[in-house]
């Protein structure tokens, strides 16, 4: 079976947009996964269509109906019971490379967007809907985040990826950033490509990339660089040197 994304939307219109291109779009129209996106308007049963109403204890701005938006849940679980089901919102669990791959294992997955100022608590809760951020900042809706969750699982997809090794040395694959690339000419308007990657010494040129990456996420990442070394960051703040060091 290939796998599977249903995403919740007030805007349909907005899919596939940049998943109907490059690797993600080929593999679409390849049938190597499937997508469709569902009116979440759809499942209002008022005349208005109705899907939203102010917040309880008072406050700015509107909440998605409990009621709506667990039938437009159970509709696309209904398609594929066996996919999990993620809302995107800033205070979720920041979005990773595990959870990505997870995702990307499974059969595919139910992606709730929000819109106004959120979703009732009750049906995230009564439908254990994972919530997920993709990062500490606010977007006008879950739509932009819903094409990052799910352009980075098809990658991971079999067949996807023109070169399978290419996921292996990525950015967070192994704990850490990736290396710095590099391509001809050889020098380019005073910058020469480090001589190592030239040499054609296998060994050395692995050894060059895996201190670089590091490098790079001592540098840029300490956080990251502490997971991978916890032990190194407990004994630096013992005796005061910086943790990432």
């Amino acid at each position: 079976m290939n796998w599977h994304a249903s995403v919740l939307t007030l805007f349909p219109e907005m899919f596939p947009g940049p998943l109907g291109h490059s690797l993600a779009g080929k593999a679409l129209r390849e049938s190597r996964w499937a997508l469709d996106a569902i009116d979440i308007r759809g499942f209002a049963t008022d005349r208005h269509r109705s899907v939203d109403d102010t917040p309880c204890g008072g406050g700015a701005g509107m909440v998605l109906r409990p009621d709506v938006v667990d039938a437009a849940v159970g509709a696309a679980l209904a398609a594929g019971p066996d996919r999990p089901a993620v809302v995107l919102t800033p205070r979720g669990t920041p979005l990773d490379q595990s959870t990505v791959r997870r995702l990307a294992e499974g059969a595919g997955v139910v992606v709730l967007c929000g819109r106004f100022e959120g979703i009732d608590q009750r049906v995230i809760e009564a439908r254990n809907l994972q919530e997920i951020s993709i990062g500490d900042y606010v977007l006008s809706g879950g739509e932009p985040a819903a094409m990052v969750l799910l352009d980075a699982c098809v990658r991971l997809l079999p067949g996807v990826m023109g070169a399978a090794d290419s996921a292996v040395e990525e950015s967070f694959s192994g704990g850490l950033l990736e290396y710095p690339h590099y391509t001809r000419p050889a020098e380019w308007n005073g910058r020469a490509v480090p001589p190592v990657l030239l040499s054609g010494h296998h060994a050395e040129i692995a050894r060059w990339r895996r201190a670089e990456a590091e490098r790079i996420t001592r540098e840029r990442r300490p956080d990251l660089w502490a997971r991978l070394h916890p032990n190194a960051a407990e004994a630096g703040a013992m005796d005061g040197r910086p943790a990432a060091a």
